[in-house]
Parts: structure tokens; sequence; C-alpha cells
């Protein structure tokens, strides 16, 4: 490839050659496959005819054994042959007689023929009047089957029409109830909305309660614990959970303990108002363990509003009987 003028050319043409003299010997070999396999093929040919001259050749002796066999047979069949032929004329001069008298008795059979046909011709023309006669009778059935049919079809035409202004009185009132069902599930979809929207918001008003309820356990504990710790002196005034709690310095306030808080009045008040309603809420809904949550509450800021009444001493359980025995309430469980 790098080479330059005569020697490049040379070497073109000698590549030139090569690829010819390969294409010659390809082609070479080729044929030489194909002579070979002609070669094969007309073998196999050959020892198939040859197996084919065998088979001739027993089948060629088998038809001469055949013929011999036939030649014997034609013999034996020519004398069986002369004695039927014997026997056929002796069976001739028997159906000779035979015919004679056949032809006596079918002349017999034909007089016999005869009066039937005149008696069949009698009783077909008797069938053909009473065939007549059947006739006019379908007729006149025909004739009153029609008028009943026609009769039959005014009936029914009258009915199909009552009953098309049926139909289209059930459609009507069938679309009327349609719109009165879609408009009764727009309302009840209203409804179930505002439903929805009040139930979310008792759920809402509950957790404020179980929060504020927790909050009022956590007041009646420290309050127990500091009557626990005093030795049983009087509660004092409840103080709110934003309200820090207040100690004695040296002599600050003595009419405040250090276990004691302060809650103002206004604030227990808005607590037992929320209770009240919340109860009344859950009252109408039907939930009882609500609503004896909320009353147990209300009483218990009644209690913290009254003076001179022990924490300790306090009848919750009693006021959780009194709700729950309420008819309010067995008419709210019996409801749910």
């Amino acid at each position: 490839m790098m080479s330059v003028g005569h020697n490049a050319n040379f070497l073109h043409h000698a590549a030139v050659w090569l690829e010819t003299l390969s294409a010659r010997l390809t082609a070479a070999l080729d044929e030489e496959q194909l002579w070979r396999y002609k070669y094969e093929t007309i073998v196999q040919h050959t020892d198939a005819l040859e197996a084919e001259c065998e088979a001739l050749k027993h089948e060629v002796d088998g038809h001469q054994a055949v013929i011999s066999s036939t030649a014997s047979e034609r013999d034996a069949l020519r004398a069986a042959l002369q004695a039927r032929e014997a026997e056929l004329s002796r069976l001739h001069g028997d159906l000779d007689h035979q015919r004679a008298e056949f032809a006596a008795t079918s002349r017999a059979h034909q007089q016999a023929l005869a009066e039937l046909r005149a008696t069949f011709d009698r009783e077909h023309e008797t069938l053909a009047e009473s065939v007549e006669r059947r006739g006019e009778e379908l007729e006149r059935l025909r004739r009153e089957l029609t008028e009943q049919s026609k009769a039959h079809e005014l009936e029914l035409s009258q009915l199909r029409l009552g009953f098309a202004g049926e139909r289209h009185d059930l459609a009507a009132r069938l679309k009327v109830s349609g719109d009165e069902l879609a408009a009764l599930r727009v309302v009840s979809e209203r409804e179930r909305d505002a439903l929805i929207e009040k139930v979310a918001a008792l759920e809402a008003k509950r957790a404020e309660l179980r929060s504020a309820f927790n909050r009022i356990g956590d007041f009646k504990n420290q309050t127990n614990e500091f009557q626990g710790g005093a030795g049983g002196s009087g509660a004092g005034p409840p103080v709110s959970e934003a309200q820090p709690r207040l100690a004695r310095p040296g002599g600050g306030n003595p009419s405040v303990e250090e276990a004691d808080v302060v809650v103002p009045r206004a604030t227990l008040r808005q607590a037992r108002s929320q209770f009240e309603y919340l109860a009344h809420e859950f009252t109408g809904a039907g939930d009882v363990a609500s609503q004896v949550m909320c009353e147990l509450g209300a009483f218990t800021m009644e209690l913290a509003l009254g003076s001179g009444r022990k924490a300790d001493h306090l009848p919750v359980g009693d006021v959780a009987l009194s709700v729950l025995a309420s008819p309010a309430s067995a008419a709210a469980a019996e409801t749910r």
C-alpha cells in the first residue's frame, strides 16, 4: 500500500490476479463437489435399479407360477361349466312349465285387480265428496277465525294504547320521583356535611375538655399532696396555671401555702360554664362518657368556687353515678 510508481502497479495487478485465481479455485472446488455429488447420486440410483431388477425377477417367477395354476383352474372350470350347462337346460324346461302356470295366475290376478280398481274408484269418489264437504266447513271456520282475530287485534290495539298511556304516566311519576330523590340527596348531603362539621367541633371541644380535666386532676393531686404534708389544714383558694407559685421568703403572704395555687374565680366560672355547655351538647349527641367527664368537671369547678369544702371529700363518684342514672343519660344510651 505504501509503494508508488511501477511497483504499485505491479502489486495492484498481482492482487487482481490473486483474487481472480482464488475465485477460479473456489469455482473449481464447487464444481468438484458438484461432480462428486452427481457421482454418488448415480451410484445410489444404480444400486436402487439393481435391487428393483432383482425384485422384478422374483415377481416374474411368481407370475409364471400363478399362470400355471390358473391354467389348471381353467380346465377345472371348463368341466364345471359343461355340467352347469346341462343343469341349465333342465332348468329351462322347468322354467317354461312354471311360466305357463304364472301366466294363468296373472290373468286371474288381473281380473281381481280390475274388480279392486272399480271398488277403489267408488271409494275415491266417496272420499272426494267428503273432502269437499270438509273443505266447505274449513272455509267457514277460517272466516270465523278471521273475524275473531280481527276482534282480538282491535282489543289488543286498545290495550296497547292503554298500556302506552299508563307507561307515559309511570315515566312521568318516575321522573318526578327521581327529581325528589335528587333533591333529598342534596339535602341529606348538606345535613351530613353539617353533622360532620358539628361532630368535628364537638371533638375539638372534647379534646379541650380533656386537657382542662387533666389540668384539674393535676390541681387536685397537688392539693391532696399539700393536705397530706400539712396535716389537714384548710384548702386555700386555687390559682391559675399562668400565675407562678408564690413562695414565702421570710414572711411573705401567710394565707398562701407553698403547695397552694391561686386561680381567679372568673376563670373557674368560665371553665364551669364551658363544662356545662359541653355536657349538654354531649347529652344530645349520646356520648355518655364525654357527658360524665364534663359533668364531673363542672361539679369540681362548683366545689372549687364554694367555701369551706375539702378537696379530698368531694363526692365525685356519687356525681358520676347520678349522671349515669339520670333519665337523659338513659335515653341517650337507648338512642345510641
